[in-house]
């Protein structure tokens, strides 16, 4: 019997420099690179801090401190049983920024992280300088567009729903060591990546961190409560906490294959949107256009930093 991955399986080497930080009570891994004002990188499911590794350099290579983080229950950072809610996560964002020195920094997330961005642009301004957002809408513009067209972001967003199980999800995520991160990959990705020679690493990499233990329950946990806070009084107000238009630019980066988020509910996060904000979609591309466009994606990233 094989037994499962060490969590310190997730500090994948490279030019990047490891360490752990102390933020709003738990302890976080941080992989970072390069000096410069701060570029904190959020991940999304079903992935961990590796999946910026492209985007580090590069901005790194650009002037900036690129430092990609391990979310809570993620990788090697700490995974307690609770705090998987908008506001503690977003404690720990901000409180990350100030752990590693810095008054303020400009947010990239995908997915999860995206997400996550906004809400810490909403509920921490002060620590922001930017948002860049890739395949996330505002979550108040998921949560319209799923309820406005339940058989068009409502079908996108089914997984979502059956993550809400007891047990069953996790069993079913770490079934024959990860497989259904393969299925995930190979249906949200877009054609041209999952063929490339890349793909085979990016799921031998995401299948280990799936893995380690803790991993699925918590992942899942993100989602039970996105989904059952809306019943509740702290969803009511974690919406109206998150529904102002942020003071700082957005950028917006798109898959136009993207199955998972829809175009129409990612460009339907204007009415949230900041001065000087953008929107850009990408041809061909999936739900990860930080690993499928590596070198566009942190071009276009760059070159909205700069011009901020």
């Amino acid at each position: 019997m094989r037994l499962p991955p060490d969590p310190s399986t997730a500090r994948v080497p490279g030019p990047w420099a490891h360490r752990d930080v102390s933020a709003n009570g738990i302890r976080l891994h941080v992989a970072e690179m390069g000096e410069g004002p701060l570029v904190l990188l959020l991940h999304g499911f079903p992935e961990f801090w590796w999946s910026w590794r492209h985007q580090l350099v590069a901005l790194a290579e650009a002037g900036y401190r690129a430092v990609a983080v391990d979310l809570r229950g993620y990788g090697d950072s700490d995974k307690p049983p609770r705090g998987y809610d908008g506001f503690t996560l977003a404690g720990d964002v901000a409180g990350l920024v100030k752990a590693l020195g810095e008054p303020r920094a400009h947010l990239v997330g995908h997915a999860w992280g995206g997400m996550l961005a906004w809400t810490v642009g909403a509920m921490h301004p002060r620590l922001v300088y930017s948002v860049t957002a890739l395949s996330a809408p505002h979550p108040l513009a998921l949560r319209r567009a799923i309820r406005r067209d339940p058989r068009g972001q409502g079908r996108a967003s089914a997984h979502l729903f059956r993550f809400q199980l007891p047990m069953y999800p996790e069993r079913w995520l770490t079934k024959e060591r990860g497989a259904a991160v393969v299925g995930m990959l190979r249906a949200w990705g877009g054609p041209k990546w999952t063929v490339s020679p890349e793909f085979d690493e990016v799921v031998r990499r995401n299948r280990e961190a799936v893995m380690v233990p803790g991993v699925a329950h918590s992942s899942m946990e993100y989602y039970r409560w996105a989904v059952r806070s809306q019943l509740r009084s702290d969803g009511r107000r974690f919406a109206e906490a998150v529904d102002r238009r942020l003071e700082v630019p957005v950028l917006q980066l798109h898959g136009a294959l993207d199955p998972v988020m829809l175009e129409s509910t990612v460009s339907g996060s204007d009415a949230w949107t900041g001065a000087r904000s953008s929107y850009r979609v990408l041809p061909e591309v999936g739900h990860f256009p930080h690993q499928e466009t590596p070198h566009t994606t942190s071009r276009i990233m760059t070159d909205f930093l700069a011009e901020i």
